[in-house]
């Protein structure tokens, strides 16, 4: 069965709170030291926030009536002190469910977030990523993503 890309409804969102409970849970578990659990996170942020706002975009790819992973992100000026002003588009979450990761859906849910981007006048579009988080490092750079700040921590004290 092919996959159906599609921009979220509001009829979408029991799926895609279980989709982000995954991917928050996901990173609670590499790194819980960092990372609040997916149930406190669940508490604090809401993917229908995204649904209701005009800046915001949600894509979902469907396998039937199911939802097998989803991108979220937004859009604006990104202004800073020292560097020009610039269109930007941020990619802020993207999650394809793990008996579908071979199926080439996030690389499907990522072109169709750019082309949006791209019609809106975006220039630059940036994402986060965590340094655990190989395969995504991998992925960003296979879209031609390429690094751009090195954002560094150090603890003070060990807890």
């Amino acid at each position: 069965m092919n996959v159906t890309l599609r921009a979220a409804k509001h009829t979408d969102l029991e799926q895609l709170n279980e989709l982000m409970f995954d991917l928050h849970h996901h990173h609670h578990l590499a790194s819980p030291e960092h990372f609040k659990t997916a149930e406190e996170i669940e508490q604090e942020k809401s993917i229908a926030r995204y649904l209701d706002d005009p800046e915001c975009l949600v894509y979902v790819a469907l396998k039937g009536e199911l939802i097998v992973g989803f991108i979220s992100g937004h859009f604006c000026e990104l202004i800073s002190t020292v560097s020009k002003p610039v269109p930007m588009g941020s990619v802020d979450e993207l999650f394809v469910l793990p008996d579908y990761r071979k199926e080439s859906i996030a690389e499907k849910l990522f072109s169709k977030v750019e082309a949006t981007f791209d019609d809106y006048g975006v220039e630059q579009v940036f994402v986060e990523v965590w340094d655990f988080n190989s395969p995504a490092k991998d992925f960003y750079q296979k879209m031609g993503f390429t690094p751009h700040i090195q954002w560094m921590r150090k603890a003070l004290h060990k807890t």
